[in-house]
């Protein structure tokens, strides 16, 4: 009898594990029951520019001291920002860490929305519908700055902005977490901006710029811009041929794939302001529109024809030769 009821209650453990758990009575039921797992498996896309018609990857100068892939966004993600869209087009967020995941969500239909959540500068608006999430920067202010497009707001370079949308998801239950491969591209892009000096470049010791005309928001969900325009404020590096920056932007404004048009756009204007050795500021200004054209979303930029004159850059001015920084000229940022 004894060994009779021990062969029962093996055959019933048997029978358990092949059949699965009760629910009742299993303390891990979520973890080898059926239920929605989703598992998130990332793909960084590191491009920083959209070729339209410039071709620098296929013709990239020599002369520029670095390569194509040196641009190349680098660097990961501290993690992701991951917003589940129900029927009811509320938003539930989670967050995961930058190489994937669990993704937690209700069994049904969803639309996801996955951006890169460890910015400064970025500012998210409208998150609670996916259509309208955007993202934009903050607000930085230049003592004497003159405007170049009238009426744009003056901006941080926005931090790097990765956003992935997939507009139909169907959660449904599994044993096995269901693998979900999510291709970030950047909603920020990289121009690489080169002042080139025909004399007198060696005057100069500090170096600064402005790029107008520049979209001010990005919509999260397919990456076009807003027809809004921002001036985006940036330092620059002193080189041996004049000054050079590599500025983050959202591209121009009012862009969409397969959509882009130069005609009623915003022109894009550039500045540039030194301060020489001995003190004295100049400005520089230039339109650069035309070079827009097939750059909506990052490439070269490049003015020439620079010149500081030996009268400009004279120390006989009274201005202290040693010059340490901007002092009262500093730039401000804000909230927005």
């Amino acid at each position: 009898m004894m060994r009779h009821a021990m062969g029962v209650l093996a055959l019933g453990g048997l029978l358990m594990v092949a059949g699965g758990c009760r629910k009742e009575l299993c303390y891990d039921h979520a973890l080898h029951g059926l239920s929605v797992r989703v598992d998130v498996q990332p793909d960084w896309e590191r491009a920083w520019e959209r070729d339209y018609g410039a071709g620098w990857q296929a013709n990239w100068p020599d002369e520029f001291g670095l390569d194509y892939e040196d641009l190349l966004h680098t660097g990961e993600a501290e993690g992701i920002a991951a917003l589940v869209y129900g029927s009811d087009g509320k938003a539930d967020e989670r967050h995961l860490e930058a190489d994937g995941g669990l993704l937690p969500m209700s069994e049904g239909e969803h639309a996801l929305l996955f951006y890169n959540d460890d910015t400064q500068y970025i500012v998210l608006s409208d998150l609670t519908s996916s259509t309208t999430a955007t993202a934009t920067t903050r607000t930085r202010t230049r003592v004497n700055f003159r405007e170049l497009n009238a009426g744009e707001r003056t901006v941080n370079e926005p931090d790097m902005l990765y956003g992935a949308w997939i507009e139909h998801y169907d959660a449904v239950p599994t044993v096995e977490p269901a693998p979900l491969a999510v291709g970030l591209r950047p909603l920020v892009y990289t121009y690489l901006i080169r002042y080139e000096f025909d004399h007198g470049q060696e005057h100069v010791a500090l170096a600064r710029g402005a790029l107008a005309g520049m979209a001010e928001k990005v919509y999260l969900q397919d990456g076009r811009t807003h027809d809004s325009s921002a001036t985006v404020l940036y330092d620059c590096e002193v080189t041996d041929y004049g000054v050079e920056a590599r500025v983050e932007t959202f591209g121009v404004p009012g862009f969409a794939d397969g959509n882009y048009t130069r005609a009623g756009g915003a022109s894009h204007r550039l500045n540039l302001e030194v301060k020489l050795q001995n003190g004295v500021m100049k400005n520089f200004e230039f339109d650069v529109t035309d070079q827009m054209t097939a750059q909506p979303r990052g490439g070269v930029i490049r003015v020439g024809g620079l010149i500081v004159t030996d009268e400009e850059a004279s120390s006989e001015s009274g201005f202290e030769v040693e010059v340490d920084g901007w002092g009262e000229f500093e730039d401000i940022e804000l909230e927005l």
